[in-house]
């Protein structure tokens, strides 16, 4: 059974948690690429910026529902909530757009395994680690590249 480390690209085309977004945005439409790894300075993982994060960017801000008890104002939803929104919306800093809770995978990880991951959790883009190092990266390119037989 093929693994990611048989499908991965290895060639990690990553930027850095404090590049400007266009420079990211210039990077995903150059590269025709989905997801860019964000590393930091020492080369560990930090987050992933993807396309979906990008135009998550354009939608507009929602404005929280209010209700009044006894002359005053009460969200109906986290004002942290909304604070986050609005950091995603006005990035300017990949920092800022990023998704930081990345799901990752090991090179060990089956393509079938990987194939479902992207599936049910409608993944694009998965980096490679061990130990926290970024390996390589899984698109979904890799896998449908196993559809074509050897020759």
């Amino acid at each position: 059974m093929r693994t990611a480390q048989d499908i991965m690209t290895t060639e990690i085309i990553t930027i850095s948690p404090e590049a400007d977004i266009s420079e990211a945005v210039k990077i995903l439409l150059d590269k025709g690429v989905n997801g860019l790894p964000v590393v930091d300075s020492t080369g560990q993982l930090v987050g992933i910026l993807c396309q979906s994060d990008l135009v998550r960017m354009q939608k507009s801000l929602p404005i929280p529902s209010l209700f009044t008890l006894l002359d005053g104002f009460v969200p109906m939803s986290s004002s942290a909530l909304l604070e986050a929104e609005v950091r995603r919306i006005a990035a300017s800093k990949v920092s800022d757009a990023m998704s930081a809770k990345v799901v990752t995978i090991g090179p060990d990880m089956t393509i079938d395994e990987i194939a479902a991951l992207m599936v049910d959790k409608k993944f694009h883009t998965l980096p490679v680690t061990n130990k926290g190092q970024l390996l390589g990266v899984v698109g979904k390119k890799d896998v449908i590249k196993t559809l074509i037989p050897h020759s």
